[in-house]
């Protein structure tokens, strides 16, 4: 017997010592959006074109022949320049001719825009204009236990929850 207790002591099981750690992480986040608005204002702009046709600008002495009025960057109103008028004159007369010329004075500078009630009251504008309002709780609620279970109870527009649980086990 005394021969076989090495082998014994060699066959028996080993313990092993491990650290283990469990983390447990529970997030929850519940948002109400609030009122914004996107406003694109529209842009001055001008355009002519024909055939059989001389322009010139400016008057008097100041005339410029073969000159193309526009808009005057140096000269603005609340955002937007004023027009350089073009004169015109058919080239050679009884001769057909054509013209087109097109203006578009651009929106002006806005003053800021506060939302009342969730509603913004906004100025009409020639570019694009997204409203949206803000939410509302109305029935809102998030329940997040520790066991990892959320629930979550939509509310009204504009509204969102996101809950999350997340577990990590460590073993060294």
């Amino acid at each position: 017997m005394k021969k076989l207790l090495p082998f014994i002591i060699f066959l028996s099981p080993s313990s092993a010592f491990a650290d283990i750690t469990a983390k447990y992480v529970t997030s929850a986040q519940i948002s109400i959006d609030s009122p914004y608005v996107i406003t694109n204002a529209a842009p001055s702009s001008y355009s002519i074109s024909g055939n059989n046709i001389t322009t010139s600008t400016g008057t008097g002495d100041s005339v410029v022949t073969n000159g193309i009025g526009g808009l005057n960057l140096g000269s603005l109103s609340s955002g937007v320049p004023s027009l350089v008028q073009t004169n015109k004159t058919v080239t050679n007369s009884g001769s057909a001719f054509s013209l087109s010329e097109s203006y578009q004075a651009g929106d002006g500078s806005q003053s800021a825009i506060t939302p009342s009630s969730g509603i913004a009251t906004l100025p009409v504008l020639g570019g694009q204009t997204t409203v949206i309002s803000g939410g509302t709780a109305g029935s809102l609620a998030l329940t997040s236990l520790s066991s990892g279970i959320h629930t979550c109870t939509a509310g009204g527009s504009g509204t969102s929850c996101i809950a999350s649980t997340t577990v990590s086990i460590e073993i060294d």
